[in-house]
This record gives C-alpha cells, sequence and structure tokens, in this order.
C-alpha cells in the first residue's frame, strides 16, 4: 500500500494521464523559474540595462564587467572576496554538519526514549518555532557575550546549530519507525549509536535531507552573525559583504550587487535542485500522515 501510495504521489514513468497536470504546471514552472533566470541576467548586465525603464528580465549585451569589479573592489578595503567566501563556506559546513548530528540525536531521543521532562522540553521545541531571529537577538548576544565566544568563529556557528523545524520535521519521520524494529535491534545487541547508524538514519534520509535544505540557507543566508556579533573584518561572511555594498552605494554598486547576489543564490539553487527529491517526498510524507 505504501509503494503504492508512493507511486501515486512521485510517479516513475510518464503515462497519459499525467497530461492534464503538465498542461497546467508547466505554464506555472514557467512563472516561477522567472525569478531565477532574472538574478542570473542582471549580474551579466552593464549598468545601463540595470537602470533601463522599463526593465528587462533577460540580458541583450552580457558582460563580465560586474565580476571583475566585485573582486577589484573587495582587493581594494584589504580583505579579498575570496576571504569572504571562504569564511561563509567554512561556517555553512560546519554548522550543518553539526546540526544534523544533534537533530537526529534529539529527534530519535524525543521518539523513542522515555524521561521525565520529556513533554516539557518538546513543548519547548515547538514554541521556539514561533520566534523569529529578531526576537531573541538581544538574549543570544548575551549568551554569546557571556560564553566569551564574542568575535570568533562559534560566534557564527553556536546560534544556528539546532533549528526547532529540522528536529519537528525528522522526529516525525522517527515516530513512523515502528518501536518492533529498535527493540530487534535492541536484542540483536545494537546500542544506540548502531541504532542511528543501521536503523534511523537510513529510514529518515528524506528528512534529514530537507533539515540539511532549510539550515544551509539559513547560516548561508545570514548576516545577524556578522553585523552583531563580529568585529574583525577577517572573520566576516560574504552575506555581510554584499549587504554592506548596496547600502553603502547603491547607484555606483548596482552592478557589482547584483554580480553578489548571483554568486549567494547559486549555491541556494545547486542543493535545493540535489535535495529536490527528498525534499518532495518529506512534504508527501507528511501530508499522508
Amino acid at each position: 500500500m505504501a509503494n503504492f501510495q508512493g507511486n501515486r504521489i512521485n510517479p516513475t514513468r510518464f503515462s497519459t494521464g499525467q497530461i492534464k497536470f503538465h498542461i497546467i504546471a508547466f505554464p506555472l514552472s514557467i512563472f516561477m523559474i522567472l525569478p531565477v533566470i532574472f538574478i542570473i541576467c542582471q549580474a551579466f548586465k552593464p549598468l545601463g540595462e540595470l537602470f533601463r525603464f522599463p526593465p528587462t528580465i533577460f540580458v541583450h549585451n552580457p558582460t563580465l564587467d560586474n565580476f571583475k569589479n566585485l573582486f577589484n573592489l573587495a582587493g581594494a578595503t584589504g580583505i579579498p572576496m575570496s576571504r569572504y567566501f571562504l569564511n561563509s563556506l567554512i561556517v555553512t559546513v560546519l554548522t550543518v554538519i553539526l546540526n544534523v548530528i544533534i537533530t537526529i540525536m534529539a529527534a530519535y531521543v524525543f521518539s523513542k526514549k522515555k524521561f521525565k521532562i520529556k513533554g516539557a522540553l518538546w513543548e519547548i521545541n515547538q514554541a521556539a518555532l514561533m520566534f523569529v531571529m529578531t526576537a531573541v537577538a538581544i538574549p543570544r548576544f548575551i549568551i554569546i557575550v557571556k560564553l566569551g565566544i564574542y568575535n570568533t568563529w562559534l560566534a557564527h556557528i553556536l546560534p544556528l546549530i539546532a533549528m526547532p523545524v529540522g528536529l519537528f520535521l525528522v522526529k516525525q519521520f522517527v515516530d513512523g519507525i515502528p518501536d518492533a524494529l529498535i527493540e530487534a535491534a535492541v536484542v540483536d545487541g545494537a546500542g544506540d549509536i548502531t541504532i542511528l547508524r543501521k536503523v534511523i538514519i537510513p529510514l529518515t534520509r528524506p528528512a534529514l535531507a530537507t533539515s540539511i535544505v532549510l539550515t544551509f540557507q539559513a547560516v548561508w543566508n545570514n548576516v545577524e552573525s556578522s553585523n552583531n556579533y563580529i568585529t574583525n573584518e577577517t572573520l566576516r561572511t560574504l552575506n555581510y559583504y554584499v549587504n554592506s555594498i548596496s547600502v553603502n552605494n547603491v547607484v555606483a554598486a548596482a552592478g557589482i550587487s547584483a554580480a553578489a547576489s548571483m554568486i549567494l543564490f547559486v549555491p541556494n539553487l545547486i542543493i535545493f535542485i540535489c535535495m529536490q527529491s527528498q525534499v518532495m517526498n518529506t512534504m508527501s510524507h507528511s501530508g499522508i500522515k
């Protein structure tokens, strides 16, 4: 039955019955992909096209000057753009790895273990879903200062290694794993680490992929850490640099900002394309459940 539902939701073969869905989906897909095309084309437009009215989606005279000016401007500040990019890459990779480890372990504990304050802790996680980053900016700043990690790499990483929405999604998948399967693994002598590696992780890959995508986007696009917790320019990230360009000189930096925005956008697009099938499986699983 599960296989039948999975085939209906995510079919592997084309059939004539799908034509009516393609007729509706095709124009919608074109409409939704236009912003992606616009962002990419903006990066290659000369200044004359960037300020043309009415604005155009496609570039008519593509140029690489925006990218050349971006790298030249970064070099003029004393900090090359490659440094900001490397900082973003290091912070994002480390945060995503730590987030996945913490999320899968916490989901396993909340779903399959019993302890006294389990309900209270889970309610705290659910309540955390309601708070935006701005609402917790001051408490988070105080905690970072008290921990002595202000102006360090940990100021980037620590606030984002646990995401309530990721834990919620993964726990729903772990809840669907039969307790009998866990008990059978225990009878065979498996410990918690082995159960996580051999049972939990393989059966929750779609949810983990979704959590990775959400975490990656949150960390890669994060600018609050560089603004609020970092004063050392060599520790700041690419998103901070891009935002500083946009704020300092809107007109002259229009082409540079367009090129930098595309550089920021492409990794988000790539990771979503690579994991979109897993993300769709997560959504369909949540809907069926």
